[in-house]
């Protein structure tokens, strides 16, 4: 199979979400589409099946409440929206309307993490501990425009609610082969390698594949499970890095306390597992200001150069 990181494709997220959800409404009548006043992924939609699309403008707690009753009648509500309004604005909603009842309604958003240069009031940092904090909750965050469709294809037969975070999704780079296969609550093992585990999600994934190739022509063996979903979390990827390379690195556009780092540290504590080395990487305890994602991750030290940094110090 052709290596990820060398597919030098990409593509729009935002397209990926619009054509995955229209086609699943042709195939399937049960599915709505509803948006608190977002346009991207809806158009195509909205033409085809106009008495299956709501646009409830800007009012998040309003296309939850909507989603669930829609879902209490036997239909899949697909919701497009940002995700620092998703995640807090309309988390009463998401708990209480969704959750409770465990209904079948798929929250897909963007703006993850620093990724929107919206400040911070536009920036999603919290989303998924948030999320994960909820009972029932399937919390994922996508990679690439290859999962993120086989994610958004599978939570069509898949039981209760999910969300997807992703970043603007404007222009993204396309990191597996077409014919990847990914199962929602699996890790993915992007890269093997024995000396170190990077365990990334999202954006990051991205970047720990290019240091995998800079670790790879240092001479150390770098292994980058990509942990699409955060929760339900696979325990069995985690424990047998743990156990097989010794030394984890946690990689995360999300605060660093309560997202991915805090539900790895959880199942190595809760397990017992004492490992070489453990570090994380992501988003201080700060309110970032303006800035391109770039910057941002420089300025807060969990750009490639810093985690490339840690990574040589070890060897």
């Amino acid at each position: 199979m052709k290596q990820s990181y060398t597919l030098d494709e990409y593509n729009s997220a935002r397209s990926v979400v619009g054509d995955a959800i229209t086609e699943l409404g042709g195939k399937d009548e049960r599915v709505w589409l509803l948006t608190p006043d977002i346009g991207f992924g809806c158009k195509d939609f909205q033409t085809k099946y106009p008495n299956r699309f709501i646009d409830t403008g800007i009012a998040e707690q309003d296309v939850v409440g909507i989603s669930a009753g829609l879902a209490y009648d036997g239909n899949i509500p697909f919701i497009i929206g940002m995700m620092p309004f998703m995640s807090m604005r309309a988390l009463e909603q998401v708990r209480t309307d969704v959750c409770y009842p465990n209904l079948p309604v798929r929250i897909i958003a963007n703006y993850a993490g620093l990724t929107g240069n919206g400040g911070s009031t536009h920036y999603a940092m919290e989303d998924m501990a948030l999320y994960s904090s909820l009972v029932n909750m399937t919390v994922c965050a996508a990679s690439d425009p290859v999962q993120l469709r086989q994610i958004i294809e599978k939570s069509l037969n898949y039981i209760g609610p999910l969300s997807i975070r992703i970043d603007p999704g404007k222009e993204n780079r396309v990191l597996y082969p077409a014919d990847t296969v990914f199962e929602i609550g699996k890790g993915y093992l992007a890269r093997d390698g024995k000396d170190i585990t990077i365990i990334a999600c999202g954006e990051m994934v991205n970047y720990a594949l290019q240091l995998h190739d800079l670790a790879k022509d240092a001479g150390i063996s770098v292994r980058v499970i990509d942990m699409f979903t955060v929760k339900p979390l696979d325990k069995e990827i985690v424990l047998k890095a743990a156990e097989e390379t010794g030394r984890l690195v946690v990689w995360e556009d999300h605060l660093m306390k309560n997202g991915l780092a805090s539900a790895v540290a959880d199942v190595l504590c809760d397990n017992g597992v004492q490992l070489k080395s453990f570090k994380r990487f992501g988003i201080p305890q700060v309110y970032p200001g303006f800035g391109s994602a770039e910057e941002l991750y420089h300025l807060y030290k969990y750009d490639l150069d810093a985690v490339w940094a840690y990574v040589k110090s070890l060897f």
